[in-house]
């Protein structure tokens, strides 16, 4: 008798826009219709409905001892490096018996980029596509934002392997909360940088609060300097290639192929300002939703980086 691939457990952010959270439910859904062969469930850490917790006792339920955990994050900032891992460790405490590994955040990844340029092809339209016209647009990328460094180097990253080769003008960066540059920031350099035409890029997988408000504050921005183009783009949204990638992130998480660097998380190294972060414990994040024992708040976590497991106990 063969043994069962592990499930598959996919954990969220979760968000106060219902269209976004249903979102992610739909693509759940989708990849459990694409994959018959795997028991797929997913939970939120926060502010959404199911919770993670959920997730985990809806496949304990199907008769799921293994599973391997991805999650649907484009970088590894606290809720990937901490509150996922710490999430896990209780429920492993909650259901005796089972075991997981867990995946790497998604981005940046090239399928992911192939998207972004489709939606930078959208936001442009018929006019402005040849090569000529590509180098006068400029692109903002705009990211969550994070108090993690590591994880806003990450967007960083994401805009200059947009930049390389596909002949935009530039690619900056600006975040939407907790991180400088701001939207109405990065705009401004832009056009300090030469800019005429600018395309707003969210590099948000779904729609959302944050999202939203990147869109609100570009067309505020627009309204006042009525002499620049600007335009804004699409959210990544469920394509093939994401789907595609989740399974790609489950199948190294099986593997136990996880290459994740570790080189500038504050958990591990002593960056400038954030010292205090070196070996901290890593608790879960209560989501409001779960109603499971609470007990195990104050145990350590651990963050597993790279096939080790990265631990902030004492």
């Amino acid at each position: 008798m063969t043994t069962p691939p592990p499930a598959l457990l996919i954990a969220g952010h979760g968000t106060r826009d219902e269209a976004g959270a249903e979102a992610f439910r739909d693509f759940v859904r989708e990849l459990g219709r694409r994959h018959p062969e795997l028991p797929v469930a997913g939970g939120f850490i926060e502010l959404s409905p199911p919770p993670l917790g959920d997730a985990v006792a809806d496949l304990v339920e199907r008769g799921v001892r293994r599973f391997a955990a991805v999650p649907l994050m484009l970088v590894s900032a606290g809720h990937a490096k901490g509150d996922i891992p710490a999430a896990l460790s209780r429920e492993k405490e909650r259901h005796p018996g089972i075991s997981y590994t867990y995946g790497r955040p998604l981005g940046p990844h090239p399928a992911l980029l192939n998207v972004l340029e489709r939606r930078l092809e959208e936001a442009l339209g018929t006019v402005g596509r040849t090569p000529e016209d590509l180098a006068d647009v400029t692109v903002l990328l705009v990211g969550r934002g994070s108090t993690d460094p590591d994880a806003n180097a990450e967007v960083y990253k994401a805009a200059r392997l947009l930049w390389e080769g596909r002949g935009y003008a530039g690619v900056e960066t600006a975040f939407v909360s907790l991180a400088a540059p701001d939207v109405p920031s990065g705009l401004d350099r832009c056009v300090r940088l030469g800019a005429r035409r600018i395309i707003v890029l969210p590099y948000f997988l779904f729609t959302g609060i944050l999202p939203d408000r990147v869109r609100q504050q570009t067309d505020g921005w627009a309204a006042a300097h009525p002499d620049v183009e600007v335009r804004s783009a699409d959210v990544i949204g469920p394509e093939p290639e994401l789907l595609d990638l989740v399974m790609e992130r489950y199948a190294e998480a099986v593997k136990g192929d996880l290459r994740m660097n570790c080189d500038s998380c504050v958990y591990r190294i002593a960056l400038p300002g954030f010292e205090d972060k070196v070996g901290l414990p890593q608790q879960p994040h209560f989501h409001p939703d779960d109603d499971g024992d609470h007990d195990g708040h104050n145990g350590h976590g651990h963050h597993h980086h790279g096939g080790h497991a990265h631990s902030h106990a004492h």
